[in-house]
């Protein structure tokens, strides 16, 4: 099973912002990451896995690694109460980055995801990698 890592970053919140990720097969591996000038924290995390998830298209089932409980609970719980509630919160309210939510969830479709969380910072290899690609990817849209 392919293996992903991702990470967002953002320099102020909002700011400049990074993401990046790493797919692995365990014999190869890839990173990728990019940034945008004015962003959240939030939305480069989104960016990051939506990414990861359009390069790695062809492969039917991934483990993707995030620290970002947002995302992870995003798409495990309140995407589909959203999409059921017209895209509003439980409070009636427009869900935030909408946009970036439905493209993660057209590129999840039909798609076999396990989505692992992993403590930011905690010594991962790969997640700590993931972190300073999407830092250095901020730093350039400064």
């Amino acid at each position: 099973m392919l293996k992903i890592w991702t990470d967002g970053s953002c320099l102020g919140n909002p700011g400049p912002g990074g993401w990046a990720f790493i797919a692995t097969d365990g014999e190869n591996a890839a990173e990728r990451s990019g940034g945008a000038r004015q962003t959240t924290n939030n939305q480069m995390e989104l960016t990051a896995v939506i990414r990861a998830l359009y390069a790695t298209r062809h492969h039917h089932a991934v483990e993707l690694h995030t620290d970002s409980q947002y995302v992870k609970n995003g798409m495990q719980v309140w995407v589909p109460q959203w999409k059921n509630n017209n895209w509003k919160t439980a409070a009636k309210k427009p869900v935030k980055n909408k946009e970036l939510w439905q493209q993660l969830d057209e590129l999840a479709r039909d798609r076999e995801i396990h989505w692992v969380w992993v403590r930011g910072h905690a010594g991962n290899p790969y997640n700590e990698r993931c972190d300073e690609l999407a830092r250095t990817a901020a730093e350039k849209m400064k």
